[in-house]
């Protein structure tokens, strides 16, 4: 921890210029992904049917989807772990039950193939549950942003409480347009992730502020953007380490922990170094152009006050 604090001196700020264009750039492109190509929601937004099937011996996709062409030729199919585990995903189907479609699937799957196709799972959400889902996730983003403006505001000073809503703004903005851009699916899992994303940045922002606070009160004779960039070299050991221990586990679970979670781990994954970044650069230069001074922060004691509260 020395180490780091004797080699940090980095003049954060002097670059939060060059910062701001990137940040800008990004969110623009993610905005203009989002609104030209959109989310690739999957079952849980949309509704459908998700069928998951066991194969004897490893089979090829291609052929799967041969199979499924004529009667399912909107399905979704991929590996799911092993390459004889395959999931198919189906857009809703009005006046069939998931039993029925999951069976004539089955069916036609078996009549395509020599070896014996086992079910594994079925999943079915109808159209109205994937809308309030989608509505319902919205809204707990937007909830959870609100309250934590309120949350910094009372802690902190109303330009904090800006800097910190820009900051995760930008973070879910960004985690959204690669998502948008490369058309992974975003499903139940990866809105959780946005969600952790949410707190884990707001964790790391607090911190900043929290030591530029007491840096405010401690250096009085420093100017905002001396004390904001002394905070935020204070801070950086501490950022660092947690970024790097939490990414080792992200990428253990990227690569290990199968299909299953590997939207939740890849959001997580882009959420903590986009969230890093702005707790470094956004949320503080944010607080900045706002003009957060020492007299917002440091109280100052009235004249003609005894130390013990009493008239002189």
């Amino acid at each position: 921890m020395q180490i780091f604090k004797q080699a940090a001196t980095f003049n954060f700020m002097g670059k939060r210029r060059l910062a701001m264009v990137l940040s800008l750039l990004l969110i623009a492109a993610s905005i203009a992904s989002l609104a030209t190509r959109g989310l690739n929601l999957g079952v849980d937004f949309t509704g459908g049917a998700v069928i998951e099937v066991g194969y004897e011996q490893p089979t090829e996709l291609a052929g799967v989807r041969a199979a499924l062409a004529k009667d399912y030729g909107d399905a979704q199919v991929q590996h799911f772990g092993a390459s004889t585990d395959v999931l198919i995903r189906l857009a809703p189907r009005e006046g069939i039950s998931s039993v029925d479609l999951s069976k004539k699937l089955i069916d036609t799957l078996q009549a395509a193939s020599e070896d014996e196709v086992e079910m594994r799972r079925v999943e079915y959400v109808g159209p109205q549950v994937g809308d309030e889902l989608t509505e319902q996730g919205a809204f707990a983003i937007l909830y959870a942003l609100f309250g934590i403006f309120v949350y910094v505001f009372l802690r902190f000073q109303w330009q904090f409480s800006v800097g910190a809503v820009a900051a995760l703004f930008h973070d879910v903005l960004i985690t959204l347009g690669f998502f948008s851009l490369l058309q992974l699916e975003f499903d139940l899992t990866v809105l959780a992730a946005i969600l952790a994303v949410i707190g884990y940045s707001l964790n790391d922002t607090i911190v900043v502020f929290d030591r530029i606070r007491e840096n405010f009160r401690r250096l009085r004779t420093s100017n905002p953007l001396d004390v904001v960039n002394i905070s935020i070299n204070e801070t950086l050991s501490r950022t660092i380490i947690t970024s790097l221990t939490t990414m080792l586990v992200l990428l253990a679970l990227f690569f290990l922990g199968g299909e299953l979670i590997h939207s939740f781990a890849t959001a997580l994954l882009v959420g903590v170094v986009v969230g890093t970044y702005s707790s470094i650069y956004v949320a503080g230069s944010a607080s900045l152009s706002l003009g957060v001074s020492k007299a917002d922060l440091v109280q100052v004691k009235p004249e003609n006050v005894n130390p013990d509260g009493s008239q002189v």
